[in-house]
């Protein structure tokens, strides 16, 4: 553990503000006062009500402030022609026909796709590392 220094000088003395003409103690900021004063329960129930009415951007307030927003999950997919592609492209090919044929939605399809991009990048990168620390060999066997 480090040795603490001593307090110099004009460190602050016990029970004296370091901003006298600060916030005076106990006193309650802003947003704590707004909250309190505002009824939100009585809000919620006002555009709830005017919703039921067919007010669509108290509906849409209300749903987008009060629910959680919806985040679709899939399932597991097995794609035969996936697991029989030996490339990346192939991959992707048979995920895009999965969707054209109807066996996988689009959105996943798209997903699966874009992970496929991903790995692809991933792969080339490697790949340049690999090539790169090759020649740098090389180089070195070659002096």
């Amino acid at each position: 553990m480090t040795a603490q220094r001593p307090p110099r000088k004009s460190a602050w003395k016990k029970g004296q503000s370091g901003n006298p003409a600060g916030r005076k103690k106990g006193s309650i900021n802003v947003a704590t006062r707004l909250r309190t004063m505002i009824d939100a329960e009585a809000i919620v129930r006002m555009l709830e009500l005017k919703a039921l009415e067919g007010d669509v951007q108290a509906a849409r307030t209300l749903l987008e402030r009060a629910l959680p927003v919806y985040r679709s999950t899939a399932s597991p997919v097995e794609l035969s022609a996936m697991e029989s592609a030996e490339t990346l492209s192939d991959k992707a090919h048979a995920v895009l026909a999965a969707v054209a044929s109807g066996e996988l939605p689009p959105d996943l399809g798209a997903s699966l796709v874009t992970a496929i991009g991903n790995v692809t990048r991933v792969v080339e990168v490697d790949e340049l590392l690999r090539r790169i620390e090759a020649l740098e060999k090389h180089r070195e066997e070659a002096r």
